[in-house]
């Protein structure tokens, strides 16, 4: 079976508090952005383990440290499915904040389901997500979410952003996570992001933030010039996507 696991953009992203388990509680709108997307073929395999092949932009990382392969992994640990060959094409570049990876991982889990009629309810299978990554449970039912906790949190999101074409652009840089959150700051912003959120969208630019921006966009200014470039071309709203390095804009079509 095929699969075309998409990418998301976050709208806002405050950074609440660090956690006594080292993670950080945030606040953030996830929005799925289904024209951005890998390739994901799978189908049973007589084997006892996946036969993992790739293509398109290289994953750099050896098949068991795959997502996609922890995934199955995940699940056969319960439902002792067996061997699948997967294939997964990359269009979703890594180290952006798009959450390519976490996709992967989340398609693969419904895509098990599919196939093997494992009878996974959504509840289930974001359980399973959970011990993947923070962002994978959003990408289960792959609808606009608030997500809060380290991100695994989700209420539905009242926000339609289909009126807009979603640019986005990976600049060549990688900012790890770990850089990301060692130059913010946690804070309680007043009021809170759903709130924001509410206005129109053409008042989003100064009031919807992602706290990561400040000293990303500091140290990168590559990063910096993408978001005026797109500011300066027409966006209603431009910003950074998870902790980077993408930027994304939203035009009126």
């Amino acid at each position: 079976m095929l699969y075309f696991p998409n990418c998301k953009i976050n709208i806002g992203l405050d950074i609440l508090r660090r956690r006594a388990d080292g993670y950080h509680d945030i606040d953030t709108l996830m929005y799925p952005v289904r024209e951005l997307h890998d390739g994901l073929e799978v189908l049973p395999h007589s084997g006892q383990e996946p036969l993992l092949t790739t293509s398109g932009i290289p994953t750099d990382c050896p098949p068991e440290k795959n997502l996609v392969y922890k995934a199955w992994r995940a699940v056969d640990e319960i439902y002792h499915i067996g061997g699948v060959r997967i294939h997964l094409h990359k269009n979703i570049p890594s180290g952006a904040g798009l959450g390519g990876g976490s996709s992967d991982a989340a398609f693969t889990i419904k895509a098990l389901n599919d196939i093997f009629s494992l009878g996974m309810t959504d509840e289930q299978a974001e359980q399973i997500a959970a011990t993947l990554g923070s962002d994978v449970p959003f990408f289960i039912r792959n609808t606009p979410s608030f997500c809060t906790g380290r991100g695994e949190i989700m209420q539905p999101a009242d926000i339609d952003l289909s009126a807009y074409e979603i640019k986005i652009i990976k600049p060549d840089v990688h900012v790890s996570t770990a850089e990301a959150y060692a130059g913010c700051t946690p804070h309680i912003p007043d009021p809170p992001l759903h709130e924001r959120l509410a206005a129109p969208i053409a008042q989003w630019q100064n009031s919807v933030v992602n706290d990561f921006e400040p000293s990303v966009l500091a140290a990168h200014p590559e990063i910096a010039a993408l978001k005026e470039r797109f500011i300066s071309e027409g966006a209603v709203y431009a910003s950074m996507s998870g902790s980077g390095s993408a930027v994304y804009g939203l035009f009126k079509r």
